[in-house]
């Protein structure tokens, strides 16, 4: 994997690509770094998917978050 960090000085950005990704699938992304400080986060709760999940689906879920919280206490 490749990640880097630039400030481009114009419109267009040329980028080469490793040989060793020829041929592969890659994805390509660009973003602006103070765009993500400008985004509120808000943190979820089992609540708020009330309704969203099915019963059996909650159940699941809510043991899977039980046994990762028990695997940090241990």
């Amino acid at each position: 994997m490749i990640r880097t960090i630039v400030i481009p000085e114009t419109a267009d950005f040329n980028i080469s690509i490793p040989p060793e990704y020829i041929g592969k699938p890659i994805e390509i992304t660009y973003l602006a770094l103070d765009e993500l400080d400008q985004q509120p986060t808000s943190k979820k709760s089992m609540a708020d998917f009330w309704d969203v999940l099915s019963n059996e689906t909650a159940e699941d879920l809510r043991k899977q978050v039980d046994e990762n919280r028990q695997d940090w206490t241990d």
